[in-house]
């Protein structure tokens, strides 16, 4: 298995993790709104780093093939974080708009600690 779909789902083991703790958040506790946006931008994080790993996968693919390569798909992971704002403003009383911007950021953190986590493994 290539080290990008190990890593993914690493990755993705966390974010499930990550997802069922605001999930317990969003049922057992009174502030449903705040842990219903980590969970909605969290699935859209979750989202973004699923189309993020198969375009690095189709990225690997084109280099070794020496095709021409296109981009890492940046715009449709800004139309996704564009939906969650825009879903959240819409429905204000139900979505946390700041839990949800930080549920979207929540990929790019467990990408960054799983980082560190991996480089400290392979430094003993």
């Amino acid at each position: 298995m290539p080290e990008i779909q190990v890593m993914f789902a690493r990755q993705r083991r966390w974010m499930f993790s990550l997802l069922s703790i605001y999930v317990l958040g969003w049922g057992f506790t009174s502030y449903q709104s705040v842990f219903l946006g980590l969970v909605f931008g969290t699935s859209l994080g979750l989202f973004n780093l699923w189309l993020m790993a198969r375009k690095m996968n189709k990225f690997g693919e084109s280099v070794s093939q020496g095709k021409r390569v296109r981009s890492l798909g940046s715009f449709s992971r800004f139309a996704t974080a564009a939906l969650a704002v825009i879903v959240s403003m819409r429905y204000p009383e139900d979505l946390h708009l700041i839990s949800v911007v930080i549920g979207l950021m929540t990929s790019y953190i467990v990408m960054i600690i799983d980082f560190f986590i991996q480089s400290l493994h392979s430094h003993k």
